[in-house]
């Protein structure tokens, strides 16, 4: 069993990504051109592409600009190049906090990092300082009320690394990050869809806020998730 409130904070969070459509847009459109870049333009054959493109589809992107963004990686239309890089902190009541971005300015974006931290009661540290703390997994959530002996099963023999049952009813799978793509096609394929599915940083423990320090803490993680340059935010934060 996990931690009480697990499915209202991938809801919460959810929410709070939907609400920024625009610069989900942007985005994602960084990350296909990035993986296009890095691993040709054919999804078939590059998985950071297939997953790319994906959550693009998930959030409505127009066919013409993943198109362009590929377009932009292989070097078929003039693009920017980006540098990958992670940003690690502590915010409100020591929880942990991880930025990753893509950027043609790294000066700029340590910079405004570094303020979004300053400025929301947090601390940016050295390379490493909380990266411990998270797992790189692949991790798919099913809501409350899902067969859970089925879908444990089908997990297991689809090649699940571990499977989770949260106290609120909620059950997640995780998996090695190069073997997700392959165990959610096998999960959805056998009628099993999660609400939610993504390659993460997992925090191995959480820290629970709530009250003055549970909105210190979202106005730490919106004024970093607000930045141009992070594609990602990740924190043992539960609010």
């Amino acid at each position: 069993m996990a931690g009480h409130s697990k499915w209202a904070n991938i809801q919460h969070r959810k929410g709070r990504q939907d609400e920024k459509r625009g610069a989900a847009f942007s985005r994602v459109a960084k990350e296909i051109t990035v993986a296009a870049s890095l691993g040709g333009g054919d999804p078939a054959f590059n998985p950071r592409l297939r997953l790319a493109i994906d959550k693009a589809k998930g959030q409505n992107m127009p066919k013409d600009k993943i198109d362009n963004a590929v377009k932009k990686g292989t070097g078929e239309l003039e693009g920017v190049e980006y540098v990958e890089i992670r940003y690690e902190g502590y915010g409100i009541g020591g929880a942990a906090v991880m930025a990753d971005c893509l950027t043609d300015n790294k000066t700029r974006t340590v910079a405004d990092v570094r303020h979004a931290f300053a400025k929301h009661g947090g601390n940016m540290g050295a390379d490493g300082c909380v990266a411990f703390l998270f797992r790189h997994c692949g991790q798919l959530v099913f809501a409350p009320g899902a067969d859970e002996s089925a879908l444990v099963d089908a997990a297991i023999e689809a090649g699940a690394e571990d499977v989770l049952t949260n106290e609120d009813g909620s059950i997640e799978i995780l998996t090695r990050p190069g073997d997700f793509l392959r165990v959610r096609d096998a999960l959805e394929a056998a009628g099993y869809k999660p609400a939610f599915s993504e390659i993460t940083m997992k925090p191995e423990n959480e820290t629970e806020l709530s009250g003055a320090d549970a909105e210190k803490m979202q106005k730490l993680l919106d004024a970093l998730e607000n930045l141009d340059d992070v594609q990602a935010i990740y924190t043992t934060a539960a609010l």
